[in-house]
C-alpha cells in the first residue's frame, strides 16, 4: 500500500525549490521545461528529495501533461 501526494508543478522557473502545503501536499517550482517529460522528471527528483526516499519509489499516477500532478509513493 502506498501514499498518495498531490503537487502543484511551474515548470521553467529561475531554480528548482519546493514547498510543503500539507503532509501530502505540494507546490513544486524546477528549472526544467514542460517539455518531453524533463519537467516531470526533475520535479519526482525534487520531491523524492523532500520526502527523504529514492525517486524509483514516486510513480506519477495522474498529470503526465498538467501541472496538477498524483504520485505514489511506495515503501
Amino acid at each position: 500500500m502506498g501514499q498518495y501526494i498531490k503537487v502543484k508543478v511551474h515548470a521553467g522557473e529561475k531554480k528548482n525549490r519546493f514547498e510543503q502545503l500539507a503532509p501530502d501536499r505540494f507546490e513544486i517550482w524546477v528549472k526544467a521545461p514542460a517539455q518531453e517529460g524533463r519537467a516531470n522528471q526533475a520535479v519526482r527528483e525534487v520531491l523524492a528529495q523532500a520526502l527523504g526516499v529514492p525517486p524509483e519509489q514516486l510513480s506519477l499516477v495522474k498529470g503526465v501533461t498538467s501541472p496538477s500532478k498524483l504520485f505514489l509513493k511506495r515503501g
